[in-house]
């Protein structure tokens, strides 16, 4: 089995335009979340979410191209180029029949539905443009990397709700790892911020109305977020023949399946993927100095997750720092996993343990050191992030220095 070592990260989120700007804002701990501008809001209940502001399509893309692109296809792009561009390498050769695109999404093009939609119902349009169909689809944003970069070899999207990113980073890793790429472009990315999108999810009744305030006492639910996370994996070897930077390497990944309920988190399948992933790695769970946690901010799966975290660690759990960066960079969903592992990866470089923002008091049901409100500074060595989705979809990523 090879080792797989990451040679390239891109982000784009909430909390900054690239990696630079990211890493400046985990360590000031500032949450990114406030009000929604990029719509109208007068019809939601919800107003709040963490948005990628000020973001100019036509300084990425021509008006020809953009005319193909849903806001979640651009934002996988701008992501994918920052990643390559750090990698130093180039597709457009034999290595691109010898590498994979994987990226992670729950919905897709929720921006190109919404507005046909709007145009069909609300204006009366006869037709839409012939394009809307691969525009929309969920499996865009993939199929847009392959094109713009000369990947040749296995791409395709994966869809596992709030899992997908995890999902997609983890069989990207596989893959390279038992050498059938030498090279993986993966991650994820959403943006969901349509007025049909969030009355549905307003209808669950699980977004809070005023921020995100993960495993603290008077939190109120989850906040929405939008952003994309890719990222170069590389043969180990292939990279240090080469003099690639190494942002990090990863070490193990492991999935479950609750067979439980579509909604309700549960403690064994969230501990089950912890354990697979300890498996995979073949350490201890001593070996492990962080969790950036999936902490949604929502009152069941913050004490659920603590509990998974305690029995899986034991009495290991109280020196691990847990991180839930969500209240910084909200709920990106299908592209959560993707901008948490960035998260992971640049405090791992830059030496510092990111905050859970907004907290506010201790919720005794949730008894971990969830490093609240201000970042540290520490180094950490082996951190695991963890992604559990609705319908029980549960991938878990582990990586070292």
């Amino acid at each position: 089995m090879n080792r797989v070592a990451i040679t390239g990260i891109g982000v784009i989120s909430a909390l900054g335009q690239n990696t630079r700007a990211m890493s400046t804002a985990l360590k000031s701990g500032k949450s990114a979340i406030g009000p929604l501008t990029v719509i109208p809001t007068g019809e939601l209940l919800v107003k709040i979410g963490a948005e990628v502001s000020d973001f100019d399509p036509l300084a990425h893309f021509d008006q020809k191209r953009l005319a193909l692109l849903d806001r979640c296809a651009q934002f996988a792009l701008v992501a994918a180029r920052e990643a390559i561009l750090a990698s130093g390498l180039n597709f457009h050769g034999e290595l691109g029949a010898r590498s994979a695109a994987i990226v992670g999404s729950g919905v897709g093009g929720m921006s190109t539905l919404d507005d046909n939609f709007r145009r069909l119902y609300a204006e009366g349009a006869k037709r839409f443009h012939p394009i809307t169909i691969p525009k929309m689809m969920i499996s865009a944003a993939v199929s847009h990397i392959t094109m713009e970069n000369g990947i040749k070899g296995p791409a395709f999207n994966v869809a596992s709700a709030c899992a997908s990113a995890n999902h997609a980073i983890g069989i990207a890793y596989q893959m390279v790892r038992a050498g059938t790429v030498n090279v993986a472009v993966a991650g994820g990315t959403e943006s969901v911020f349509t007025l049909g999108t969030l009355k549905a999810w307003e209808a669950m009744r699980i977004l809070a109305f005023d921020t995100c305030r993960p495993f603290s006492r008077g939190r109120m639910g989850l906040v929405l977020g939008e952003c994309a996370g890719m990222f170069v994996l590389e043969n180990f070897e292939h990279a240090n023949a080469r003099g690639a930077e190494i942002f990090g390497e990863i070490a193990g990944f492991g999935m479950s399946s609750d067979a439980g309920d579509i909604v309700l988190p549960s403690l064994d399948g969230a501990a089950s993927a912890m354990r697979a992933c300890l498996a995979d790695c073949g350490m201890a769970p001593e070996a492990f100095d962080h969790i950036n946690a999936h902490g949604t901010g929502t009152t069941m799966n913050d004490v659920t997750e603590s509990r998974a975290i305690r029995a899986v660690f034991g009495g290991h759990a109280d020196r691990l720092s847990v991180s839930a960066t969500k209240s910084l960079h909200g709920h990106a969903l299908g592209a959560a996993g993707a901008i948490e592992l960035a998260a992971t990866l640049l405090a791992m470089r830059d030496g510092f343990t990111p905050p859970t923002a907004n907290f506010i008091e201790r919720d005794p049901d949730c008894d971990l050191d969830y490093v609240p409100n201000v970042t540290r500074n520490a180094q950490i060595n082996m951190a695991m992030s963890n992604s559990f989705a609705f319908g029980g979809l549960n991938a878990v990523l582990a990586v070292h220095r």
